[in-house]
């Protein structure tokens, strides 16, 4: 069983945050679930259930709390205002609510993202260095700066700290084929350690079982499993 709930976090200002935690929990791993284009939805609620019934504390916080708390936004006006100096104090305000948390391991904190969260948790995975493992669906723009004069992604991946590992859609533009050797070069250059995944008939967004165009359920089914294992071996082992 598990216990889902909304938290509120502080960074500069207040942010909701969407919990999913077992019941009766003791010092089990943390994940910080990501968001994709759309926000905090019920993709990325049933991701951190299905996180919760697998034995790991899962927080997703809200990354577009400024654009919400100024003007009516759309989803996709609202990602492209976000800031990554905004958005890496936010992932990293819920990695604190997690190592704060009395039922969960400190030491075994993971971060997961998808579509844009595959990109932040690229960026986290660099930029925190006290996460121990990062899964990154279908992340595209990780060349590209969010904000002025700061390093993208990409340019980070020599601080890269933890395992990565990556599902991407064959059939997907952005990350693209080419995309997906280009980051498995870099990686290698810097002796990361990643575990690349692709899937045929699948473009982006797979994942999303809200959009019957994109939703591919014959790739979800292989790619979650896999999740599960990486997870496992890296914060449970």
């Amino acid at each position: 069983m598990t216990a889902a709930s909304t938290k509120t976090l502080t960074v500069q200002q207040t942010m909701a945050a969407h919990t999913s935690i077992p019941v009766a929990a003791s010092r089990v791993p943390g994940v910080v679930v990501i968001q994709h284009a759309p926000g905090v939805d019920s993709v990325i609620h049933s991701v951190a259930e299905r996180l919760s019934n697998a034995g790991y504390a899962a927080i997703a916080p809200d990354l577009y709390h400024r654009q919400d708390a100024t003007m009516p936004l759309g989803p996709l006006e609202c990602m492209d205002l976000l800031k990554d100096i905004e958005v890496m104090a936010d992932v990293n305000a819920a990695v604190a609510y997690l190592r704060s948390d009395a039922r969960v391991d400190p030491e075994r904190i993971g971060v997961l993202g998808f579509c844009m969260g595959g990109r932040v948790a690229y960026l986290l995975a660099a930029a925190n260095q006290t996460l121990k493992a990062a899964v990154v669906y279908y992340g595209g723009n990780i060349k590209v700066p969010w904000g002025e004069q700061v390093p993208t992604p990409f340019a980070r991946t020599p601080q890269i700290n933890c395992p990565i590992l990556f599902h991407f859609g064959d059939e997907d533009d952005n990350p693209s084929p080419a995309d997906r050797r280009m980051l498995d070069a870099e990686l290698t250059r810097h002796g990361k350690a990643h575990e690349f995944y692709h899937y045929p008939n699948a473009g982006h967004a797979f994942m999303n079982f809200t959009n019957a165009e994109r939703y591919r359920q014959a790739a979800t089914e292989v790619a979650w499993p896999r999740t599960l294992a990486f997870l496992d071996r890296c914060l449970k082992s």
